[in-house]
């Protein structure tokens, strides 16, 4: 590809790299960072662009992964599926159902690609699961000198420790080629999604994520209405009752894009219609039932663009860190239409992981990428920090490496071996000189 300006999915973000590239095989990737090498060229790697942090910025080169994109094997015995690290979400369902297989959990957007999406700690809704990173059996990588490494468990050398250490990377270690995953059986989610009490929901946060396999609820500012939604698993063998066609592009395509999207548009040049709009989004929240295979309930279409930053919190601290943030956002001069958006994880033991050792509360707020999410994140983040909150990688937060490092107890360690496998600096930018403390 030519070079040209690169921007992420929300616009915010942009670089201009000397060059991007798109190889087709993980030979050709060894090719292009043996080369960067002796040349002493700076590389980053992207695939969607969906992060909402500077993790691709670059003016060296960008290497884009789509070529990327296969199930190379399964294993039906240890129930784990080998995937190219380019591969889009939204295309994994579709190549794993004809093994009779599934991703254990997605989270409600599924354009991001596998490496990117395990790189900065993505994850669903459901306290029975764990985010991607936690899923993840092994993983081929490329590091700084043009080896094809393989990291797994009990590996011998750094390629051990990168498994230990490098789930999540931020692109700072090398190029992630391929990725070996946990798998389940296909299953069916029943799904419920209907309008309930804010008070009540926050009061009693933690009893409805205990009392469903996967729990989530949004709510608009200046409303004590929250869309609540609960997925309930079933065996494959289940028959489904998905949403009708119409219905479908009804809520989801008119309402929640496009009609949604002109009030993001018309509040933007208006902010006095923001509350009103509120209201009006909050009583028009559709009502339904329905059954269908996991990925089409788990996902939503997302076309409205937006900035984000969310933390997550201990769940158990959960209620009385939202019921801050509703006062915060009660008071606040801003005035915001996105919804905030509120999960639950369970514990995972990976390093860097947002949920590592403890049950996590998931709090992400939204502002329409036209307007200035800055003023609006900075009355909501100090409340989430306060609370030991562990900020999503992909996320917009402003935390550096002395408080992350408070957050997460192998933030140190990961930087050594950062510093050992990329001694020149290959794949930093500012973003990960931040995270990682460096000089």
């Amino acid at each position: 590809m030519s070079t040209s300006t690169w921007h992420n999915w929300s616009g915010l973000i942009t670089a201009q790299p000397e060059q991007i590239l798109q190889p087709r095989t993980e030979a050709e990737v060894c090719e292009i960072v043996s080369r960067a090498a002796e040349r002493r060229q700076r590389v980053k790697a992207v695939g969607a662009g969906h992060s909402f942090m500077p993790l691709a910025q670059t003016d060296g080169i960008l290497i884009n992964l789509d070529h990327l994109s296969a199930v190379t094997s399964i294993d039906r015995n240890a129930m784990t599926a080998r995937i190219l690290a380019g591969t889009r979400l939204r295309d994994i369902p579709d190549l794993l159902r004809p093994h009779g297989l599934a991703l254990a959990n997605q989270g409600d957007v599924d354009p991001q690609s596998l490496a990117g999406a395990i790189s900065t700690g993505t994850h669903g809704t459901g306290i029975g699961h764990t985010g991607f990173a936690g899923m993840v059996k092994g993983f081929r990588i490329v590091t700084t000198d043009g080896v094809l490494r393989h990291a797994y468990p009990g590996a011998p050398g750094p390629d051990g420790r990168l498994f230990d250490l490098a789930r999540i990377s931020l692109g700072a270690f090398g190029i992630v080629t391929e990725v070996e995953l946990d798998v389940v059986d296909t299953f069916i989610l029943r799904a419920s999604e209907r309008s309930e009490s804010l008070s009540e929901t926050i009061s009693h946060f933690e009893e409805h994520v205990r009392g469903s396999d996967h729990f989530e609820f949004y709510w608009f500012s200046h409303t004590d209405v929250v869309h609540a939604k609960r997925n309930a698993r079933l065996p494959a063998t289940e028959a489904i009752t998905p949403i009708p066609r119409w219905r479908k592009v009804a809520a989801d395509e008119v309402t929640n894009n496009g009609v949604f999207g002109a009030m993001c548009q018309l509040a933007s040049t208006f902010p006095r219609l923001t509350e009103p709009f509120a209201h009006l989004s909050a009583r028009f929240l559709d009502q339904r039932e329905y059954s269908d295979y996991a990925h089409s309930v788990f996902v939503s279409t997302r076309r409205v663009r937006f900035n984000e930053m969310e933390y997550s919190v201990p769940l158990s601290d959960a209620t009385e860190v939202l019921t801050e943030v509703r006062a915060a956002l009660d008071r606040s001069d801003q005035h915001v239409l996105f919804p905030i958006e509120v999960r639950a994880t369970a514990a995972d033991n990976v390093p860097l992981s947002t949920a590592k050792g403890r049950q996590s509360c998931y709090i992400a707020v939204h502002r329409f990428h036209r307007d200035d999410h800055e003023a609006w994140f900075r009355q909501i983040e100090p409340i989430l920090a306060a609370a030991d909150g562990r900020p999503h990688w992909g996320k917009i937060h402003t935390l550096g490496f002395a408080e992350l490092s408070e957050r997460h107890e192998d933030l140190a360690a990961a930087a050594e071996l950062r510093a050992e496998v990329d001694p020149d600096g290959m794949f930093v930018n500012d973003l990960v000189r931040r995270v990682f403390g460096i000089a």
